[in-house]
Formats: C-alpha cells, structure tokens, sequence
C-alpha cells in the first residue's frame, strides 16, 4: 500500500488523499472502527505506536516520483500526535517533508494542545494547511468512559483556541454525535475559533444511533452555524439519516472544504 492514499467510503468524505503515521492508537474510543479494518484486536490496536517501518524513506521515494496536488490528511488510523514511542517526532518529519514538496495537509487529532508543539511549521504552510479535532463530548466523565485515552474536552479546545490566535486554519470533527445536547454545546462554544465544522452521526453502534433524533439535532446544529456564517460540510451518513432537513450545495460537497 502505499503511503499517501485515496481513502475509501465515508473516510472519503474527509479529504481526497490521506497518510497513516501509525498503525495502532491509545486513545482506546469505544467505538473505533480501525481496528477491524486493519485486522486488528482492540487490545493490539490500543498499545502505544511505533511508526510505520521505514516511512519517512518510503514517503521520499514516492514523491520523488509524484507529487500529489491534493489535500493530504494526517490520519485516519491512529493519531498523529496521540502517544507513541518516538513522541511524534515522525510526525514532524512529515509535515517537513510535505512542506518542502508543496503539498496541502489536514491534520486531524484528540490529542489536544499536543500538536501545538508543531505550530511554526504549521505557519510555514500559510493557507495550505487546516488543523482541526474530533470533538464528542463537553463533559469529562463522558470522554473518560468512550476515549478514555485521549485528551480531555478543554484541552482540545485549547487547542483549537491556540491554533486560531495563531492564525491557523481550523476544523472539527463532529462524529461521532453520541450525546447530540453535548455535541450542540460544543458546536456553540466553537464558533470563534472554528472555521470548518464537519457533522456526522454515531454508525452502528449498539444501537445508541436508533435512539437520537437526526433530524432533530441537524436543524438545531444548522441553526447555530448558518447564522455564524460558519464552512459546513453535513456527512453522507447524517443527511441519509435526517433525509428532511434542506441542505445547500457548500454543505454536501465533501471537498468544497479542502486547503489547496
């Protein structure tokens, strides 16, 4: 396989070409769905990373041979700045790497105010890059119970904060919608500082998706961030969900959103 890739599916939905620095991921969500698209049992999946063998090596020799215009996104499988054995400092290597070739990145992480280590060379992408996180809960014992691993709410907004007060380009992840009233808050609480919202729902997960009101929690979500004049982009999944609610052009193209 190789080391920058079209993901598949709903993944698609995200960015049009990605790169998994790791293989597994402490966060422990509840609901991951990585492990069995690696094959991988949860408790494999959960240790502490090492990064992919020989990827800064594998990277160079392919973008020696092209180099990808599209938004790469940093990741799907693990976390670019969860824990790991080489404390991100792979990570770094990359968006070095990216940087030095031209290439448009997303990155996308709960790891909270961890990726801010990384904010000069964020700079150094100008507009070419977006930095964004998945934002869940508001409340901490929630986030302890499904994603026990990874950073708390306040921390990821710290992040977010931080990352806008420096000029970043910034995004969240609303997916998974587990708690829609938590998830309402957060969409709320992040207006000054997000500027791309992504909204999704929970899949198949112990039924907890059959018991929310889609439609609901999409008008009401709609209704704080069209008056904001917020980016939107509404998941396949949500609209298949909550087929009522009138959507705009901007609000279902999957990379309408993208950094070029």
């Amino acid at each position: 396989m190789p080391i920058i890739y079209e993901p598949k599916g709903a993944a698609r939905e995200y960015s049009p070409l990605a790169m998994n620095i790791y293989l597994s991921c402490p966060h422990k969500c509840l609901y991951c769905y990585a492990p069995s698209c690696i094959q991988k049992n949860r408790e494999q999946y959960y240790s502490i990373p090492e990064p992919r063998k020989n990827i800064i090596e594998n990277l160079r020799k392919e973008l020696s041979k092209v180099r990808p215009k599209s938004q790469v996104l940093l990741s799907f499988i693990g976390d670019p700045y969860g824990m790991s054995t080489d404390s991100n400092y792979t990570t770094r290597r990359i968006l070095e790497i990216l940087l030095e070739n031209k290439i448009p990145v997303a990155v996308l992480t709960k790891a909270g105010t961890k990726c801010l280590r990384d904010i000069e060379i964020f700079k150094l992408f100008g507009e070419h890059i977006q930095v964004g996180a998945t934002l869940t809960f508001s409340k901490d014992e929630d986030s302890l119970k499904w994603e026990s691993g990874a950073a708390l709410p306040l921390d990821r907004i710290t992040a977010l904060t931080g990352l806008k007060e420096n000029g970043i380009r910034t995004f969240a992840s609303f997916e998974p919608v587990i708690e829609p009233e938590q998830s309402l808050e957060l969409i709320k609480v992040g207006l000054p500082f997000i500027d791309v919202y992504k909204v999704g729902k929970i899949n198949n997960y112990n039924g907890v998706d059959k018991k929310i009101d889609w439609t609901d929690f999409l008008i009401k979500a709609l209704d704080i961030l069209r008056p904001a004049g917020k980016q939107i982009y509404v998941k396949h999944a949500l609209r298949t969900a909550a087929p009522s609610v009138r959507l705009f052009g901007n609000e279902v193209l999957p990379d309408e959103h993208n950094v070029t």
